[in-house]
């Protein structure tokens, strides 16, 4: 697009009819006094878009020069209309405005405290809170890691408590992937990539990368889309690239493929992910280097192989539950052990997904995370398989409640779009992302400037760690791994409150190999097959 077009695209009428207006006025000056006011007031205007043009800060205001000032308005007024507008922050709403702005806060290393107290409704249910110590700590400051990588791993990773999640070149423009993988890098924590492959903007700023690899195996694939032994180990000897993650479903669209129309395969995206330029995309709702549990263990086995001895896990939302236990049943028979095992929940975040699957298809993320958790206690096999969580953890109250209810960490995708300058404008799908983060227009991610944002995705990360340690040392612990479900209570009804571990059941170590009357596991246990994702 040139400049001429670019300066009537509706982004940009405001600030070109400021111009225009002031050069009229200007012309008009010369022959009536008059049309000087007119012209200073429309050439302060056209100096404000000049302004918002060339700044770096705020990729909306270089997207939207002089008419976005009308947002920062009413950022401004808030405080005083909340009350109208304040979003509900229990599981399964929408995302609150005020954890969006912490987000925002912590990545532009401002203040984030607030006065007064508390807004949510204390005595509604379900409240929840983390029981604070008498004899609290000081926060640790040191960073808070865990090590991932069974014995069967030759390159175990140090993970921080706290990732980015899976989101792919491609949904994401390059200065997004750019931005994320450079604050990676500078906050040494991992940067997950999609599916949609390792990209050359994964690679620019040599951040830690997991390697996600959905049912399109885009980055390591044949020309009929099935997996290719040659191309993975190609790409998987990238020193960058610490873990390999086999996407088995996702929580915003569990059992549902995808399709990127031709029209945005663009030549960068076709040879990222292996695909023909300019031909619809297609992500299958299911694998096909595998279709039982005990072939899935072999890949497994055989990606840990190809990539060297790297971690190698899975991520799923879970949906049956006797085709997880079918996959437990699958490590014992089989011996092999993924290293880690990603849950992610139905209110995971997505850039397209029908509502149907968006709002009710997919166990929620307590739900799932609990159910693996207790299937591995109970199978004695908990110590060896690293559990992350995914869906809408943002804060470090979100982190700290995972961890508790059996996680080693957790992953952000909305929290860390905040950071970059995500307003939520659910225009994901449409390529007009209004900040330049969920677009492939040059013009659009031009408003994202990496350097800035890099250091936001920093800042964010570095800040809710030091906030999370704030919440430990509270509670009187060292290390997040030492929460547990009775440090956490809930109000259950507005006249009973009871602790995690008062309202959920936990299996104890071996139970389920012994035989366990769990309504949740034992007819599970019973249906579940090695050799079929089907119910016995």
């Amino acid at each position: 697009m040139d400049t001429i077009s670019l300066a009537f695209t509706p982004r940009y009428v405001v600030f070109t009819l400021s111009v225009l207006v002031a050069i009229a006025c200007l012309l008009l000056s010369f022959v009536y006094a008059g049309f000087l006011i007119p012209f200073l007031i429309a050439a302060a205007l056209a100096g404000l878009g000049v302004h918002d043009v060339l700044q770096k800060k705020h990729s909306i205001l270089r997207n939207y020069p002089i008419a976005a000032h009308i947002r920062f308005l009413l950022e401004e007024i808030r405080p005083e209309i909340r009350q109208y507008f304040l979003e509900s922050d229990t599981d399964g709403a929408p995302f609150s405005r005020d954890k969006r702005s912490i987000v925002y806060q912590r990545a532009k290393g401002q203040l984030d405290k607030k006065p007064f107290g508390t807004q949510l409704d204390v005595y509604g249910t379900p409240f929840e809170w983390l029981n604070h110590s008498i004899a609290a700590r000081s926060p640790s400051k040191d960073p808070f890691r865990v090590m991932i990588g069974g014995p069967d791993c030759k390159q175990p990773y140090s993970a921080s408590v706290f990732n980015i999640s899976a989101m792919s070149f491609g949904a994401l423009s390059p200065n997004a992937v750019r931005a994320l993988n450079k604050g990676a890098k500078k906050g040494g924590f991992a940067h997950d990539t999609g599916e949609g492959g390792f990209s050359p903007y994964h690679r620019e700023y040599g951040g830690d990368i997991i390697w996600e690899i959905g049912s399109g195996y885009f980055g390591c694939r044949n020309p009929d889309g099935t997996f290719s032994a040659e191309r993975f180990a190609e790409t998987v000897a990238s020193p960058q690239i610490k873990m390999v993650e086999i996407k088995l479903s996702q929580g915003a669209k569990p059992g549902h493929g995808g399709v990127l129309p031709g029209a945005k395969v663009s030549a960068e995206i076709a040879a990222t992910r292996g695909v023909v330029q300019g031909v619809d995309c297609i992500s299958p709702p299911s694998h096909s280097a595998f279709s039982t549990p005990m072939e899935l263990m072999q890949f497994i086995a055989r990606l840990r192989d190809l990539s060297g001895g790297r971690p190698v896990g899975f991520k799923l939302c879970v949906g049956h539950p006797w085709e997880f236990l079918g996959i437990c049943k699958a490590m014992l028979e089989s011996n092999i052990y993924p290293d880690f095992i990603v849950v992610d929940g139905t209110e995971g975040g997505t850039g397209a997904a029908p509502l149907e699957f968006i709002d009710h298809i997919g166990m929620p993320l307590r739900d799932g995370l609990m159910f693996v958790h207790n299937a591995l206690v109970g199978l004695n096999i908990r110590d060896r398989i690293r559990i992350g969580a995914s869906g809408k953890i943002t804060s470090a109250f979100d982190i700290a409640r995972v961890l508790a209810l059996g996680a080693d960490w957790g992953n952000a995708a909305r929290g860390f779009m905040f950071a970059l300058g995500c307003i939520q404008s659910t225009s994901c799908h449409t390529d007009r992302c209004p900040v330049g983060v969920a677009t492939q227009d040059p013009l659009r991610m031009r408003a994202l400037v990496v350097p800035d944002k890099a250091e936001r995705v920093y800042r964010f990360h570095r800040s809710t760690l030091k906030a999370l340690a704030e919440v430990v040392a509270a509670a009187g612990l060292e290390h997040p791994q030492d929460l547990q479900p009775r440090h956490f209570s809930q109000r259950v009804a507005p006249n009973l409150v009871q602790r995690f571990d008062q309202i959920y059941r936990f299996l104890k170590p071996g139970e389920l190999l012994a035989g366990t009357d769990d309504p949740r596991f034992a007819d599970a246990w019973r249906a579940a097959r090695a050799d079929s994702f089907a119910a016995g």
